[in-house]
């Protein structure tokens, strides 16, 4: 990891990106504190538009992977008879 300056950065930047493109890191520095990065890129994650862009959701931590497999879908399980459900929208109408 290579420490440089403002104004050294702009004399000879081809120098700090073909270091980035080769694996290093530059820290870029003013008055001696780091304001930027030059990191090497990221490889590219293969596959479609939608799977690249899940994989950056991912590895920014938005979205978490499962860690269990699913069975299928979830039981059903009513919470009403077809009844009551229908009296429930008479009483709801009744309203108007």
């Amino acid at each position: 990891m290579r420490k440089v300056g403002i104004k050294a950065l702009k004399n000879d930047l081809s120098r700090y990106i073909r270091a980035a493109a080769a694996g290093e890191t530059v820290l870029v520095t003013d008055r001696d504190r780091v304001v930027a990065e030059i990191n090497p890129p990221r490889p590219a994650p293969e596959g479609t538009e939608a799977e690249r862009k899940w994989a950056e959701l991912v590895a920014s931590g938005v979205v978490r992977l499962a860690t269990r497999k699913l069975t299928g879908p979830p039981p059903k399980t009513p919470i009403m008879t077809f009844d009551e459900l229908m009296a429930d929208i008479a009483a709801d109408r009744d309203d108007r």
